[in-house]
């Protein structure tokens, strides 16, 4: 059995076997991505979860400038390796911008290296707030969003906790915990006996809204008590 993470991985796991069962994690919708037939009957060797995040990136934007009623210029970050990924948040936030009267600037990240340059030029032209694609590689490097961000001052949005939690500002998004619990769930039926066809692709449930008011508070952004009233969790 193979699990991934990732779109790409999920991708070069189709491409290098058609027999073994594979579990992925995808933040795009597996039928567009050609995984799977449909989310009901996956059909194929493949089954596993969706989160959701590509269809929410309007949303995340919507409440990025909620947060920051003032914000006109908006840096996105993509990781270039994803180029599925990639490709559907720039379209989606490109839609979603003009539909706000947003400037988008595309910043590009694949490597360490890379985002500590990213965040370098900001300082030449620093952009309101930056938003960050739904990428497993931004997630590992989370402690370095969130110190570069606030050494820069700039309001980070993500598609996972983790960031926020670790000192970014504001993310909704999947619970990435629950993705890998019902993979595991799903390992364990089919090393049982179940047949992976029989399984269907399961969507998210509940996208979480976190809002770090103790980073809102650093960058002295005050916080709408009717925003914090919707989020899932105030991170003091």
């Amino acid at each position: 059995m193979i699990a991934v993470g990732a779109a790409s991985a999920a991708l070069a796991a189709k491409a290098a076997t058609t027999t073994i069962p594979i579990l992925f994690i995808t933040a795009e919708d597996p039928v567009g991505l050609g995984l799977v037939a449909s989310l009901a009957r996956p059909g194929g060797n493949m089954t596993g979860v969706n989160l959701l995040s590509a269809e929410v990136v309007a949303k995340r934007l919507e409440l990025l400038r909620q947060l920051i009623p003032g914000a006109a210029r908006i840096a996105v970050l993509i990781n270039p390796t994803d180029a599925n990924t990639s490709e559907a948040t720039l379209r989606d936030v490109d839609t979603a911008a003009r539909t706000m009267g947003l400037q988008i600037q595309v910043v590009r990240a694949r490597t360490i290296g890379e985002i500590d340059a990213a965040f370098a030029a900001f300082a030449g032209e620093r952009p309101d707030a930056l938003f960050l694609s739904a990428d497993p590689f931004f997630t590992s490097r989370r402690i370095q969003l969130a110190n570069l961000a606030s050494r820069h001052a700039i309001p980070t949005t993500s598609a996972t906790r983790e960031i926020t939690d670790a000192g970014g500002l504001m993310s909704y998004g999947a619970n990435i915990p629950d993705a890998w619990r019902q993979v595991g769930a799903y390992a364990g039926r089919i090393l049982k006996g179940a047949k992976l066809a029989d399984l269907p692709v399961v969507q998210a449930t509940k996208l979480e809204l976190v809002i770090n008011a103790q980073t809102a508070r650093i960058l002295g952004l005050p916080v709408a008590a009717s925003l914090l009233a919707t989020a899932d969790e105030v991170i003091e």
